[in-house]
């Protein structure tokens, strides 16, 4: 980390959760002027029927234009498996830059040899405004934001720490739903263990904000913890060896069926939220790759 971390800085931090996917979109407002980032953004796909649309991203559009926000910066914690990003479509609406870890270039040429994407697709995340290395900082209005590299769940994970509050992508869920899956092309579970215990360093008070929540044992869906309490109470770090983390881990991937909508999110995602190109007819078109993921 280059800098030290400011929790007098509390952003407004506002939250949606879209139920098809489970994902939580984020705005966070700086507190000391009209600034804003997204976090996570979702577009909307009903893969039977190859449609897609955006009623997840246009309520955010509308929650920042009636709250008179601008919008600076669109992060993707990573290249999410289990949904479409709605980066671009949301820049068109309200402009920003969006950003992720430099390491889409490992995952842009993984999944590109995966699914036969040909030489014009760009393995070096032009796709993007910006790649993030870690420990670089951004600025939100007035408040300035640090990228953690955070990998394990994906080479390309980051944490987006901003001012009191930590948004820790797959990297953690709550405290009683543990930790996302590490075995994804390039994830390994010694790394996510390594990468939770950083976001386990950060300040106790740290608010910690999840990509996901499916609501373990019927509760409710919550978003929002405290470094604190998944440091006391999360199912499978507290208390735990790096080793007894991997053999849970590993052991918990195993049974795991892949993500519903992984074939689509991968393809979009690593192109920044946009579709594949459209062929000669003005047709886009999604690949299924046979036992290739």
């Amino acid at each position: 980390m280059t800098r030290a971390l400011d929790l007098a800085v509390q952003p407004e931090v506002t939250g949606f959760f879209d139920p098809a996917t489970n994902t939580i979109s984020y705005v966070v407002k700086d507190p000391a002027s009209d600034a804003c980032a997204i976090v996570d953004s979702v577009m909307d796909i009903d893969y039977a029927a190859g449609r897609i649309t955006y009623t997840h991203a246009d309520e955010i559009i509308a929650f920042v234009r009636a709250r008179g926000l601008t919008l600076e910066w669109l992060i993707e914690t990573h290249v999410h498996a289990d949904h479409l990003s709605a980066a671009p479509y949301i820049q068109r609406q309200l402009g920003g830059q969006i950003g992720i870890g430099r390491n889409i270039t490992v995952i842009q040429d993984t999944f590109g040899k995966i699914f036969n994407e040909g030489t014009e697709f760009q393995r070096d995340g032009s796709q993007f405004d910006r790649l993030f290395d870690d420990g670089d900082t951004y600025q939100v209005g007035r408040m300035t934001c640090t990228a953690l590299h955070t990998p394990g769940h994906t080479p390309a994970c980051m944490t987006h720490v901003m001012g009191d509050a930590a948004f820790v992508g797959d990297t953690l869920f709550m405290p009683d739903g543990g930790s996302a899956r590490a075995d994804f092309p390039g994830g390994d579970a010694g790394q996510l263990y390594d990468s939770i215990q950083r976001v386990l360093s950060l300040p106790d008070d740290m608010r910690l904000f999840m990509c996901h929540d499916y609501g373990p044992n019927g509760r409710d869906i919550r978003w929002e913890t405290t470094v604190r309490d998944e440091k006391a109470h999360n199912i499978h770090v507290s208390g735990k060896s790096r080793e007894e983390f991997i053999a849970l881990r590993t052991a918990r991937d195993a049974t795991l069926a892949m993500p519903k909508l992984i074939i689509p999110s991968l393809q979009v995602n690593m192109r920044g939220g946009d579709l594949p190109p459209a062929d000669e007819s003005g047709k886009r078109f999604l690949k299924v790759p046979i036992n290739g993921i």
